[in-house]
């Protein structure tokens, strides 16, 4: 069956266009009505190439009271995502060649979205193995991990770029081992610990320390460095700067963007994340996103018992996939954004990144993913009618405007709020 989307707004062209589908995949884009077998009108709203996430955490398997495959990808779906990336820290850990081929598995059975997952690392030959099942990167939390430690994983994951079909890209989640332990130990020793205590902990001189690192290390094995959820600017400034003479790039969460540490005082452990909010002045804003950045919404959902367990043993993650779309065509509205930088911060830069090459762009022969936004559309966030498991978020209450109303995968409708 042919299926023709009509009355289209792009947001790099005027006028109206009509997008025809066959088979899952873009057949035709024209100004001239297209007949078909069925005929979806958007009545003159935006449309943009699918949404992409590629930092979530679906949790799924072994810790599915959280969040489960299912649940996550409505979430993503109700909120505009037409493909996400899940990360390998679940249990066990996606870092054998068994648990990726399990989890793809569970994909499969239970996602509404496309999906991509990253591998942990392991030991060389578990790794190559990993790279049969096409991991889209292999992901490092260098916050885990020694100075040696993690000598020896990037020195593995450039020998298996050597050796292997692997494109070298790696996700790096950035903080400095040896800076949180000493900071963490040092605020222990206070009388009583609050919520703020923990943004110093993890202050942002162990993220900066952390990137750097990374850069030295990427630059010396010949690999892409893609820094998770920037959230400090002096981060920033570096990864820019290295960006000019070797493959780094980056990806913002809408936490970091909007929000700074003074949050603790008003959500508590609830907004605990790592890396933690920053102090105002060494914190990302919305004026620092451009044409070449991209949104990680690092969507990381707990239970309520797990968010509400003190400063420390608390867990750290913000749900965001329903939220981070509505949240950033506000500031489209609020005239703080360009219109047209959304869909490459939302689509086409995470496609370029990871090498999703039939997604991040509406284009004959490209995927027919579609992302349907009413820059008009108004209301207030509700929990309670969020897709995802988690029961909590900053932006509870906040109000927007503008908001996702159809997500379209592989030409199906899966979220479709148009009346």
């Amino acid at each position: 069956m042919d299926l023709v989307i009509k009355n289209c707004k792009l947001a790099d062209k005027p006028g109206e266009y009509h997008i025809k589908v066959i088979d899952g995949k873009i057949e035709d884009i024209s100004r001239n009505p297209i007949k078909a077998d069925k005929c979806i009108d958007i009545k003159g709203k935006h449309i943009m190439p699918g949404f992409i996430d590629p930092h979530v955490h679906f949790r799924d398997p072994g810790l599915t009271q959280k969040e489960d495959f299912r649940t996550g990808s409505l979430s993503a779906a109700e909120g505009g995502f037409t493909t996400v990336i899940d990360m390998p820290n679940t249990l066990p850990k996606t870092n054998t060649y068994k648990a990726l081929k399990d989890k793809i598995k569970i994909a499969e059975e239970k996602s509404v979205v496309n999906f991509e997952l990253q591998a942990g690392h392991s030991n060389p030959e578990e790794m190559r193995k990993m790279l049969e099942l096409k991991p889209v990167s292999f992901k490092v939390f260098m916050d885990l991990e020694s100075d040696e430690s993690l000598e020896e994983i990037f020195s593995n994951l450039g020998k298996l770029k050597e050796t292997c079909d692997y494109n070298g890209l790696v996700a790096l989640h950035c903080e400095k081992q040896s800076i949180v332990r000493d900071e963490t130990e040092r605020l222990k020793q206070k009388n009583e610990n609050e919520a703020i205590d923990y943004s110093y902990a993890r202050p942002a001189k162990s993220e900066d320390e952390s990137v750097k690192q990374a850069i030295k290390l990427a630059g010396e094995n010949g690999l892409h460095a893609h820094i998770c959820h920037l959230s400090s600017k002096k981060s920033l400034e570096l990864a820019k700067s290295a960006s000019k003479t070797q493959p780094v790039s980056w990806e913002f969460t809408p936490h970091h963007l909007l929000l700074d540490n003074s949050a603790y005082n008003t959500y508590g452990t609830f907004i605990k994340t790592n890396p933690p909010l920053r102090e105002k002045q060494d914190s990302v804003r919305i004026s620092d996103l451009d044409s070449t950045s991209i949104i990680g919404t690092d969507h990381a959902p707990h239970t309520l018992e797990d968010k509400s367990q003190g400063v420390w043993k608390s867990s750290p993650g913000i749900p965001n996939l329903e939220t981070v779309v509505p949240l950033l065509l506000t500031e489209v509205n609020n005239g703080n954004l360009d219109l047209r930088i959304i869909q490459k911060i939302l689509s086409e830069n995470a496609a370029k990144v990871y090498g999703l090459e039939n997604k991040g762009e509406i284009a004959i022969g490209k995927d027919a993913d579609f992302t349907v936004i009413d820059l008009k559309r108004e209301g207030t966030f509700d929990i309670t009618d969020f897709k995802t498991k988690a029961e909590y978020s900053p932006f509870d209450g906040w109000n927007y405007k503008g908001m996702p109303v159809m997500t379209i995968v592989n030409g199906k409708i899966v979220m479709n709020k148009m009346n």
